[in-house]
């Protein structure tokens, strides 16, 4: 299989489109393969593209792409689309430094209609692709991919409540893969699926329409259809509800696309896929292979390898069950991020005070909310680029009416080969003009425990800011002792430059104040900051250097800069931070060279600043 004689026919989907139907089955075996080969090699999402090959085929061969604008939700079932739209020897390079993206990006192919990372934003942009169509004149399709755990969004729900109303030819595709298909119920759906989209039946629908009215036949179809299909919601939005069929029959999906594609106005398509399909081991183990490192793909995935150093998710995961045995009042709450968040253990021991919410980030902060009011100490496990999400609940439903909810904040800073879309660069600014709200940046994971007990004990919200990964090997304490609100320390003595860090740039500032003799400050807190502290670096040393990972414009540093406004001090602060744009995947030390914010880059800066203070 290793030659892929047919899938290196195909440079672009009209190359596929020459192929025939019978040939296809054939494509969808070397596409898995492949995929298994080249994700092996540079690692990716796994699990989930070996599940929508068949699916990624059908689409391209029955619609005009890039014609018809195919958006698929989050993206990381992308890889199969990717190859097959002239990116077969760029996988190659996929998530790496300089090479492309694991996620769909407009600049990158004209087939990526819409970039995606973030959940539950298909079916809205599909709908605004359909109308923009519709007003331009021009007869082509929307169509959203949506897997099941997207659709716990309310966004997604919001755009099926407009979509159903408007009369634009937009598609939405249920990849739905928590559920099977047994033999005879596939046969069943695969005929009712080809039924219900087929011209026959809309123009009985339409005869129906005409003898009965609109509202009589949309009650007998709905009495019919509700003897052999599932629940007939998504008709109650205003679509045509097909399905479900068998998302891995190349005979069942592209004839009901094909006759899809001939349909006016909002239609939904229900498919039944396998994550994982194709591969044993990740059919077997779906969420060990959703997210892999680089494997052997004979051997699969060997766990129970450890580099020795606890990650900050390891240290949280520790932290709350710890917590939970002291206190039954702790409630942990995740919007879809079990696994990566570290909660697998705390479901185990204490699964009924554990609440996943689905991807729901504006409702878990609301839940959160509500469970503090009656008493309750919620923690909310969530990624920084997430957060994002629910910035809103945050302010008005926490922050507000100042409620003990701590937020868990993981991936804070540079996440590597995610990219642009997961990089925790923003938090500190959207943070830090929250009032009420407390913000810690732990430097080690000693200090992540400490901060997060800081947090927990605290009668008002917080939030503890921790990175993707291990640190220095910093074995956190058994005990759990609450640090002084608002109180940094000097990690380094020295003269004439003190760098303020927040995090765990602390260790390059300390490798950058040892090479200059420089003092070097652990900030700790980045709201409430330690403003005597500044206050009395100002007063002795002659130039302050502010380092954070998060972008540099409304950071922490800018609230040093406060600091030292309101004090009329006119000591030189230099800020560093993430610039001002988005930054791309790759080695995480790689972006914060490149970010300048290693100890070699971050010394260059100083000696500059200083070079140009002296001209």
């Amino acid at each position: 299989m290793n030659s892929y004689p047919l899938l290196k026919t195909i440079n672009s989907p009209s190359d596929l489109r020459q192929l025939d139907r019978k040939q296809l089955p054939q494509v969808a075996e070397e596409l898995r393969a492949f995929l298994v080969e080249s994700v092996s090699k540079t690692g990716g999402h796994l699990s989930s593209n070996l599940g929508t090959v068949e699916l990624t085929i059908a689409l391209h061969y029955a619609f005009n792409t890039p014609e018809d604008r195919i958006v698929w939700d989050v993206g990381h079932q992308t890889y199969g689309h990717k190859i097959l739209t002239g990116r077969r020897e760029a996988m190659a390079s996929l998530r790496q430094y300089k090479g492309i993206s694991g996620f769909p990006r407009r600049s990158e192919s004209e087939y990526d209609t819409f970039g995606t990372a973030h959940s539950s934003t298909s079916i809205s942009a599909a709908l605004g692709m359909a109308v923009a169509a519709q007003r331009k004149g021009e007869d082509r399709h929307g169509i959203a991919v949506i897997g099941d755990g997207a659709m716990s969004a309310g966004m997604a729900f919001e755009a099926l409540n407009n979509g159903g109303v408007l009369d634009a030819n937009l598609l939405v595709v249920l990849n739905d893969n928590e559920m099977s298909i047994s033999p005879p119920v596939g046969a069943l759906t695969k005929i009712l699926a080809r039924m219900l989209s087929g011209r026959t039946y809309a123009a009985a629908r339409r005869a129906g329409e005409r003898v009965l009215g609109p509202s009589l036949t949309r009650k007998v179809e709905e009495h019919v259809k509700g003897l052999v299909t599932p629940s007939t919601l998504f008709e109650e939005f205003g679509f045509n509800y097909i399905g479900p069929i068998d998302g891995h029959d190349l005979d069942a999906l592209i004839p009901t696309l094909q006759n899809i594609r001939n349909l006016k106005g909002p239609q939904f398509l229900h498919v039944i896929t396998r994550k994982g399909q194709g591969y044993k081991l990740a059919e077997a183990d779906p969420v060990l292979y959703h997210g892999v490192g680089k494997f052997d793909r004979t051997a699969g995935i060997q766990t129970g390898k450890s580099s020795g150093k606890l990650t900050f998710t390891q240290v949280f995961s520790d932290w709350l069950c710890d917590m939970a045995k002291q206190d039954e009042r702790l409630m942990a709450v995740t919007p879809a991020m079990r696994e990566g968040s570290g909660l697998v253990r705390f479901e185990q021991e204490f699964p009924q005070r554990y609440f996943d919410v689905g991807i729901a980030e504006q409702h878990a902060l609301t839940f959160a909310a509500g469970l503090a009011c009656e008493g309750m100490k919620p923690v909310v496990a969530i990624y920084s680029t997430f957060l994002q999400r629910a910035y809103d609940q945050l302010i008005h439903d926490i922050a507000l009416q100042n409620l003990p909810v701590l937020l868990a904040i993981d991936r804070g800073g540079l996440v590597g080969a995610d990219g642009a879309t997961h990089h925790g660069a923003f938090d500190l600014s959207f943070l830090l003009c929250v009032p009420n709200l407390i913000v810690m940046t732990p430097s080690d994971e000693n200090e992540c425990r400490q901060m997060l007990t800081t947090g927990y004990q605290h009668n008002g919200p917080s939030a503890v800011r921790y990175p993707r990964g291990s640190g220095n090997g910093i074995a956190p304490a058994a005990e759990m002792q609450a640090l002084p609100i608002g109180k940094g320390a000097i990690s380094r003595q020295g003269s004439k430059v003190a760098l303020l860090a927040f995090g765990t740039l602390l260790h390059e500032a300390i490798k950058v104040g040892e090479e200059i003799g420089a003092t070097v400050a652990n900030m700790r807190f980045a709201k409430p900051i330690d403003a005597a502290l500044i206050r009395e670096l100002a007063a002795s040393h002659e130039l302050l250097v502010s380092l954070e990972e998060n972008a540099v414009i409304s950071g922490a540093g800018s609230e040093v800069a406060r600091v030292l406004e309101e004090a009329g001090l006119k000591t030189s602060l230099l800020r560093m931070g993430l610039p001002d744009h988005f930054i791309d995947h790759g080695d995480q030390a790689q972006l914060l060279h490149d970010a300048g914010l290693d100890a070699p880059a971050i010394l260059a800066r100083i000696r500059l600043h200083a070079a140009i203070a002296k001209s």
